[in-house]
């Protein structure tokens, strides 16, 4: 008997034997055993998810000699001809081949016929997506209201092709792509059954390859046993694939962790006389570094399937996880950008350089940049006088700067000048609230409260509430705060109890009730923006009246843009 392939061998002839797709084989097995059967199913997916097998096996299940029923029996005539693909009412159409509107009026001219053998006529049509305008038009009407001995089973990898007129006359069920873990743990049960011997490796290797494919997987086994002489071991798959050592991927990013350019050069340089694919190796590189950021947030979800947890465990905690990010994202880019290099290895080589080249420095080598350049400024550079209080903040015109000239002793006209600095009052900065600040006085005045927001040192919804409410003392002498109804959403989450945390911290002796009425006073956001319209006002007059705004305007007839004076609060 001739050999049969491992993905015609191991297709599956029940719901129970199918992998990866529990919600479909559910479903239509409720549907199957309380005889609730829709005249037109409609399945999607990718290829090789068992589109193809699952339309067979519910032909079975609609045709069986023992009844409709999800069980079929697998012995009788219409399952093996089934299995054989000899059935004469299962009608396979490859919608591909056959995209013309006189095809399928050919094939619709024999749905009036009765089946000719089974219990119903089962249409089988794949790669839907394929057939032309006109031949979906033929098809509406019969897939509408067909004969009820007539199924349609329609099957196809792009659903977005096809017209809304179909997939509203359909039940359509989308199946998922396999995951590696599924397809590893099929493969553990197929090839023991070969009497074939495996590394677990070699099967994780095969697993990603198949790209969610079950099909493909079985394939590239296949090929993968025949290339083994009847063995999966992790180097021949390896070599097969043309995958990347997953420990070469490791000595890489440890020579990038330690900034070693020459070591990386000879680990490149050593890749490319074994004609790795590079960009292969920049996709082993990419899902390295995702097992390494979910290694960091959660240890114990990695597992040791690839006989490498140890060694990633070890390298994330010499990587900080802002560098694993950092390297993730580079390597996406790396990636995209490979068919723009010069070649592929180029392109690799600048990957990793990056890499090593654009991480951020570390706090330690901040920490020692910072005290040599200190030490050098030291030296150079006399200290500065002490200065007895803060120098007022400096305000300068936005106005178009003509060019210096040194000042000449004869009269003449005034050259134009930078423009003067225009020294303006300092905002008053919050003093630091004493402890007993309140305790000492009978009220809250919004000057008070204002300066205890500012040197409370709350953060985020807590402050915003803070600076829209004002605190009061009640008549019965209890503290409120008051925060009008238009701001009340300011208090939602945990706004509210972050502000009466940090309070209690202050003055555990009191607390305050929250009361949504109107401040009868200035609140810390108002007095604010007082303040700042102020000083506005104070630097557009200081401005207008410099003698060199003056000049600039009356030589060059020049005017100030209305509100381009910007404050910085």
């Amino acid at each position: 008997m001739s050999y049969q392939v491992l993905a015609r061998k191991y297709r599956p002839r029940r719901f129970q034997e199918l992998v990866g797709q529990d919600v479909v084989a559910r479903a239509l097995t409720h549907a199957l055993e309380q005889n609730r059967l829709h005249h037109a199913y409609l399945f999607t997916g990718t290829r090789g998810v068992g589109k193809t097998t699952i339309a067979r096996i519910l032909a079975r299940c609609l045709n069986c000699e023992t009844g409709i029923t999800a069980n079929p029996c697998g012995v009788c005539s219409t399952c093996r001809d089934i299995d054989e693909g000899r059935f004469v009412d299962l009608i396979e159409v490859d919608a591909a081949s056959r995209t013309k509107v006189e095809d399928t009026r050919e094939l619709l001219e024999n749905v009036q016929y009765a089946p000719t053998s089974g219990r119903y006529k089962v249409y089988l049509i794949d790669e839907v997506h394929m057939l032309s305008g006109h031949s979906f038009n033929a098809l509406l009407k019969t897939l509408e209201e067909p004969p009820p001995h007539v199924k349609f089973i329609l099957a196809t990898t792009d659903p977005q092709k096809l017209p809304i007129t179909i997939l509203s006359r359909c039940l359509q069920f989308a199946l998922k792509p396999m995951t590696p873990e599924r397809i590893v743990q099929h493969l553990q049960t197929v090839l023991p059954a070969e009497n074939v011997g495996f590394d677990e490796a070699a099967l994780w290797l095969l697993a990603r390859a198949a790209q969610g494919s079950m099909r493909d997987a079985l394939s590239l086994t296949d090929q993968a046993v025949a290339f083994g002489h009847g063995r999966l071991g992790e180097t021949d798959v390896r070599s097969l694939l043309g995958s990347i050592d997953r420990d070469l991927v490791f000595r890489v990013l440890e020579a990038v962790q330690a900034k070693d350019v020459a070591a990386l050069m000879q680990l490149v340089a050593g890749m490319a006389e074994q004609s790795i694919d590079f960009s292969g190796a920049v996709s082993e590189v990419i899902s390295v570094l995702h097992r390494l950021a979910v290694a960091q947030a959660v240890p114990d979800a990695i597992d040791n399937a690839e006989g490498d947890r140890d060694r990633l465990l070890q390298l994330a905690q010499q990587l900080s996880p802002e560098d694993v990010q950092l390297f993730y994202q580079m390597a996406l880019h790396g990636r995209r950008d490979l068919p723009l290099a010069v070649d592929a290895r180029a392109g690799f080589e600048m990957t990793l350089l990056r890499m090593m080249l654009f991480r951020p420095l570390v706090t330690t080598d901040v920490i020692n940049h910072a005290a040599g350049v200190n030490a050098t400024e030291k030296k150079l550079v006399a200290p500065a006088p002490q200065v007895a209080a803060p120098q007022a903040p400096v305000l300068q015109a936005p106005v178009l700067q003509a060019p210096v000239a040194e000042p000449t002793p004869e009269p003449a006209i005034e050259p134009m000048l930078e423009p003067a600095a225009v020294e303006l009052a300092p905002e008053p900065t919050p003093a630091p609230v004493p402890a007993a600040f309140v305790q000492s006085t009978s009220e809250w005045t919004p000057v008070s409260w204002a300066e205890w927001v500012d040197a409370s040192g709350l953060t985020g919804g807590a402050l915003n509430l803070a600076r829209h409410a004002l605190m009061q003392v009640g008549a019965q002498g209890q503290w409120q705060l008051c925060l009008s109804p238009k701001h009340q959403m300011l208090a939602a989450g945990q706004a509210l109890t972050q502000l009466q945390t940090q309070f209690q911290a202050q003055y555990p002796q009191h607390r305050f009730d929250l009361v949504m009425q109107e401040p009868n006073g200035e609140t810390p956001a108002s007095r604010r923006q007082r303040l700042r319209a102020e000083r506005l006002a104070q630097a557009e007059s200081a401005v207008m009246a410099d003698p060199v705004v003056k000049a600039v305007m009356t030589t060059f007839n020049a005017q100030i843009v209305p509100d381009s004076l910007v404050m910085n609060d």
